[in-house]
């Protein structure tokens, strides 16, 4: 839940997510596919909650999400109910935006959204107080690194690395941005994009969405494991076998 990318390249976009954790936290089930009253949700699960910080619906519509809103916050538990089960709440609905707008969170911890739906992309805010909506342009590439681990100038550098590596790479597919995620930074490991803070919290799996108008490809590689999976989300034949 703590740095994200968005890459348009031709008939596909990736959209992919290294999630950094403390190290107590249990392992995350492996993705898979899992029905829900609006259709199925690809998605690997968090056992703490049981919900998840990636997933994409048979729709074709996908949402991650990042911890934090624009500022760090002090975490105030206990919470309402898990960000990563907010989520599920989101995408299992028509309009995962509209969704957002008229959810109530209060007593939700802060967190960033980012949402594809129906071929438009969209960043969304929860501060703890109010939510924000903003329109991006789904035809340029992003990155987003956690407000709670990662102050404006960090953030502002792995910006930085990410126009650089885009110079380098015009059309990069998944396997190059699977490489970007794992080996980008400058030996910093507090904040290198696969980091490490002294064996404490650290990027335990980076899961990438490889998004078409046909299918959903997820590839999921637990670093803990050093294990990969791969999960396909065929939205035609999903959709005519309902």
């Amino acid at each position: 839940m703590c740095t994200v990318t968005f890459v348009p390249t031709g008939n596909r976009l990736y959209i992919t997510s290294n999630r950094d954790e403390k190290n107590w936290r249990p392992s995350a089930a492996a993705p898979a596919i899992t029905e829900f009253p609006s259709g199925h949700i690809l998605f690997p699960k968090d056992p703490h909650a049981g919900g998840t910080w990636i997933a994409a619906h048979e729709n074709g519509n996908a949402l991650v999400f990042l911890n934090g809103g624009f500022v760090a916050h002090s975490p105030q538990p206990p919470y309402r109910k898990s960000r990563g089960l907010i989520l599920l709440d989101l995408l299992d609905s028509s309009s995962p935006i509209n969704s957002f707008m008229a959810i109530n969170l209060n007593n939700i911890e802060p967190f960033t959204a980012v949402l594809w739906e129906e071929r438009l992309l969209f960043e969304c805010r929860w501060d703890g107080k109010r939510k924000y909506q903003r329109d991006l342009n789904g035809e340029k590439p992003y990155i987003w690194s956690s407000v709670t681990l990662y102050d404006e100038t960090v953030i502002n550098k792995r910006k930085s690395w990410f126009d650089e590596w885009l110079k380098r790479n015009g059309q990069p597919d998944g396997e190059a941005i699977m490489h970007f995620h794992q080996f980008t930074g400058d030996g910093d490991q507090h904040n290198d994009l696969l980091m490490n803070r002294g064996g404490k919290v650290g990027t335990v799996s980076v899961t990438q969405l490889q998004l078409s108008s046909s299918d959903t490809l997820m590839q999921y590689l637990d670093l803990q494991s050093s294990e990969t999976v791969s999960v396909s989300l065929s939205l035609e034949k999903i959709m005519a076998g309902r």
